[in-house]
């Protein structure tokens, strides 16, 4: 299960917590008797630690794992697409940072500012956290449908190029990501870090996954490629800029071959789009 699955748990289980205080709240399976841990749980109030549970008080397991996604139609998705659940919409999760993450937070905001008060000589509009490319994208189980959900990156590099000049960018860094110059990549940072930072940002920018979860859970604007891959309508926030390819033969849902149909969305969002969408953001 990926971060932004995860994530997107957390308001259910705040509701739960709420409504039987007296219980240990836990992500899983139900037929398996199994609790999922995240690092996304980690300091949240409404989920107990499931490595370190109390066997003399009730436990609550939420049934939620891969092949139990509330999003997803199964009864007609089949072997090649997944069809969506039109009638699921999330609901912004939580997300809670120690006050390390939040202190390291700050310095990687002070050394991004530094950086670009050294290659520039006027002030950034605004900053950007963004993310290129998916961590999945060469993964031997995920890697067609993270292609398939994918700008690409000939993309990200034009619209980056074309807005670094007034905007503070902070990259998400993995070992799929691609350094640019003029935009602040820092090292050594791990997901909830990655998330702390951009709590310090003014939006998100990048494609439908985890950070836009994120985004949503720490009430921040985001303007997201969807591509025609899954619908905003079922998977995105009203408040996000979500930019969608709007087709008939969207949302695809295709995961076993690469889709020419998602190809042609690369191809129909343009860069200048991307960034009116990012100025209608930031100018709400």
């Amino acid at each position: 299960m990926g971060y932004g699955d995860d994530l997107m748990i957390t308001a259910h289980a705040s509701h739960i917590k709420k409504k039987f205080p007296e219980r240990q709240v836990v992500i899983g399976s139900v037929v398996k008797k199994q609790a999922y841990h995240s690092i996304v749980y980690e300091n949240n109030p409404n989920i107990s630690d499931c490595t370190n549970l109390n066997l003399n008080k009730p436990i609550h397991i939420i049934d939620y794992h891969p092949g139990n996604r509330p999003y997803i139609d199964y009864k007609n998705s089949n072997n090649i697409n997944y069809c969506w659940n039109k009638e699921f919409k999330p609901i912004p999760g939580e997300l809670y940072f120690s006050k390390k993450e939040i202190s390291e937070a700050n310095k990687i905001i002070e050394r991004a500012i530094d950086y670009w008060n050294k290659i520039n000589k006027k002030n950034f509009k605004s900053i950007i956290f963004m993310e290129t490319t998916s961590t999945k994208i060469n993964d031997k189980q995920f890697s067609i449908k993270h292609k398939n959900k994918d700008w690409g990156i000939d993309n990200w590099l034009n619209l980056i190029n074309k807005i670094k000049e007034d905007y503070l960018i902070i990259l998400s860094v993995h070992d799929k990501t691609k350094i640019i110059d003029g935009v602040f990549a820092p090292k050594n940072v791990n997901f909830r870090l990655a998330c702390s930072i951009l709590n310090k940002c003014d939006v998100y920018v990048g494609p439908e996954g985890g950070f836009g979860h994120v985004a949503a859970a720490l009430n921040k604007k985001a303007v997201i490629y969807f591509g025609g891959w899954i619908t905003p309508e079922v998977i995105g926030y009203d408040f996000h800029e979500n930019i969608y390819y709007k087709n008939r033969k969207s949302p695809c849902g295709e995961y076993k071959y690469e889709c020419k149909h998602c190809d042609e969305a690369r191809k129909n969002i343009t860069v200048d789009y991307f960034i009116r969408s990012l100025k209608k953001s930031l100018s709400i």
